[in-house]
């Protein structure tokens, strides 16, 4: 195989099923033994674009957005733990945690690709968020957890204020959404083959195999 298969990975920072999603794809890589053979990007899609900045209560916006109840969204929490620790990822859903607005950490992304470590910053992100109850919509912990994986804090911080990278995102976006991607995860394997949701272990190998095929 002489070309890496591309893939991007259309997600949120909140998204648990995004966790998942990767999670299993990364375990589908593993068992073919394709970990160097893609090359992944990250592609921004914010599922609350109008979030305030001090975020929205967790059980109360799930209630406002998708109707959960107390009862369905202790249910969801308790099946997505249950799911996180097959893909190793410890989940610690709190009282009082908030879905928050994810734009600066779509624009820090964006900033981490070009330093080659995306995937680094995606990965704690989902940790500092999900595990480590952060608040990721917070400049000086974003801050923090972009010095943590060795990137240039002061440089990557700044291109908060740069308009350009700002657009850039909202670019990308719509970019992805003109394509047809309404939900999170969508996986695009080479532009073309698309999996959307958190799919399993085995479809990602079938998705994968066919690409093979074609190279």
């Amino acid at each position: 195989m002489n070309e890496k298969i591309k893939i991007d990975i259309i997600s949120d920072v909140v998204c648990p099923w995004c966790v998942i999603g990767y999670g299993n794809l990364k375990k589908a890589l593993i068992e073919l033994g394709l970990e160097d053979k893609v090359e992944i990007e990250w592609q921004p899609f914010e599922l609350n674009p109008d979030m305030p900045l001090v975020g929205e209560e967790l059980k109360a916006h799930s209630a406002r957005k998708y109707g959960s109840t107390p009862e369905s969204s202790a249910q969801f929490r308790k099946e997505m733990t249950a799911h996180g620790k097959k893909v190793d990822f410890d989940f610690n859903f709190f009282d009082g945690m908030k879905i928050l607005n994810t734009r600066d950490a779509h624009i820090l992304l964006e900033y981490a690709k070009t330093q080659n470590k995306q995937t680094t910053l995606k990965l704690r992100l989902f940790s500092a968020f999900f595990t480590e109850k952060k608040d990721i919509s917070n400049r000086e912990v974003l801050a923090l957890e972009v010095a943590a994986i060795g990137l240039n804090a002061k440089e990557a911080m700044a291109k908060l204020e740069d308009k350009e990278a700002f657009q850039q995102v909202i670019e990308n976006e719509s970019y992805w959404q003109k394509l047809g991607v309404s939900s999170v995860p969508t996986i695009v394997f080479n532009g073309k083959s698309a999996l959307a949701g958190a799919q399993p272990i085995d479809t990602f190998k079938q998705v994968l195999a066919a690409e093979l095929a074609k190279q």
